[in-house]
This record gives structure tokens, C-alpha cells and sequence, in this order.
């Protein structure tokens, strides 16, 4: 009897803003960030300052009506995980963005984690009603600056993380869960700065996962890491994703 090929071993993919940008979507930190370009923008996205001003709310709405995310294509890098998960390999994205662009691609929900929820979407802070973006966008652009819950009048926003709240601990869990199960861990266009996200890669490493940073600008954990690569991420993750294959001996998609 011939013995069955061993499966392709887990591999666990954070993502951030930088895996997004080929698509037209700024990141925050990087040299060209929107939190350097305009410090006070970050209030916008802080819980405690959006629940206590109607002016910060009215302004927050004008930028996701305005935001490149609501048009933005998956990128090559995109692309390339899902040919990636396509091909066979066993593939979980764990992501800091709230844009979709994985799910875009073609990557199922249940192989994409959103660390940071999702900006399709929002949601009641008081009764927790969700509803989509374009739905609340629609009512902006009718003209309500601050559009209220439908269900029970609460303040609206969208369905992500704020700073100032918690991720979510089931989701988180079972980031952690996938995290410790991989043996290859990509990071992919994140600053590793913010936490517990960040954290992820410390927890990786200590189960024994093989470490990739695909990042422009030097992280704090590079020295944790087996290989860095400083190239476009457009360039670098599809040649990546195709040695990754190569190696797990399953054919990419024709044309990857």
C-alpha cells in the first residue's frame, strides 16, 4: 500500500496596513501615515473622544464616506494568499484591517480573522444591532451627519476596534489557537507596534513556528525573526507565497 503524502504544514499570515496600500489604502505609522500626517485624526478612531463629541462622530462619518477603502481592490499580495489557500496549503490570515480585501480575493471567512473586525459593517454601541456601511453611508449622504441606531436610537459606529476598546476574546482566542497550532508564521505590512496582535509573533516563535517578516520598515521583532524581507510586498509575497508552495509540492492556480 502506498503511504499517503503528508498534508502541507499550517501556515498563520498577519496582516496589516502595508499589505493594503498597493490598493489605495494609506497605513497609519509608516512614513507617510495618516497618524503623522494629521495627529489630531486619530481621535476620530478613539472610542472615549468619538462617544463624547457630536462634532468628532459628524467628522468620523465624513471620512468613512470619503475613505479609498469603500473602492480599494485586492492587490498581488492579496491575491497571492488566496492562490496560496487555493492550491491546498492549509492558510489562516490573521488581520489588523478592517477593509475585506482578503475576502475579496477569494479567500473564504472562515480562513480570514479580523482582529480589528470590519469596516463594512456597523454596529449600535447600546443594543450592539448590526447593519452594513453602505446602508449608514447612504443615510449620511441623505444628509444625516450623525445617523442614530435604527432599533433604539444609540450612537452608530462602525464595526471595528476602537483604541480605547478590547478585541474581541473569542476572536483573539482563536487567533491564539491557529498561532500555536502553525509552523510557518508570515508578518505581512505590520509595524508589530500594536498589541496583542503584535503579540501573536512572540507566541509563534516560543511554539516553535519558522518567523517571515515582510515589512519596509524594521520591526521590534526582527532580531525573532529567520528571514526579513525589506522588498515591495506587491513583488515579495507572491514570490514568497510561490516558494511556499513549491515546497509543500502543490501547483499554484495557473497564472500565480
Amino acid at each position: 500500500m502506498d503511504e499517503q503524502q503528508a498534508a502541507p504544514p499550517l501556515v498563520a499570515v498577519l496582516t496589516g496596513a502595508g499589505i493594503s496600500t498597493d490598493s489605495g489604502i494609506p497605513d497609519y505609522r509608516g512614513p507617510n501615515g495618516v497618524w503623522r500626517r494629521d495627529p489630531e485624526a486619530e481621535k476620530l478612531v478613539t472610542y472615549s473622544s468619538y462617544m463624547a463629541d457630536p462634532e468628532i462622530r459628524r467628522r468620523a462619518w465624513q471620512l468613512r464616506r470619503d475613505s479609498p477603502a469603500l473602492h480599494a481592490e485586492p492587490n498581488a499580495g492579496h491575491r497571492a494568499l488566496a492562490d496560496l489557500a487555493r492550491a491546498g496549503v492549509p492558510l489562516r490570515v490573521l488581520t489588523q484591517n478592517v477593509d475585506g480585501l482578503h475576502q475579496r480575493s477569494g479567500l473564504p471567512d472562515r480562513k480570514v480573522i479580523e482582529l480589528h473586525g470590519t469596516a463594512r459593517a456597523v454596529q449600535c454601541t447600546r443594543c450592539r444591532a448590526r447593519s452594513t456601511m453602505d446602508e449608514a453611508l447612504g443615510r449620511v449622504a441623505a444628509g444625516e451627519a450623525d445617523p442614530a441606531c435604527l432599533t433604539c436610537g444609540g450612537i452608530l459606529k462602525s464595526a471595528t476596534v476602537m483604541f480605547g476598546e478590547a478585541l474581541d476574546p473569542a476572536v483573539l482566542a482563536k487567533a491564539r489557537a491557529l498561532t500555536q497550532a502553525c509552523e510557518l508564521f508570515l508578518a505581512v505590512g505590520t509595524t508589530l507596534q500594536v498589541h496583542p496582535a503584535a503579540g501573536l509573533v512572540d507566541l509563534a516563535v516560543s511554539c516553535g513556528a519558522r518567523l517571515v517578516i515582510v515589512n519596509a520598515e524594521p520591526t521590534p521583532y526582527d532580531s525573532r525573526a529567520a528571514e526579513i524581507v525589506r522588498e515591495p510586498i506587491g513583488t515579495a509575497l507572491p514570490r514568497l507565497v510561490r516558494r511556499i508552495a513549491q515546497q509543500a509540492g502543490v501547483p499554484l492556480p495557473t497564472g500565480s
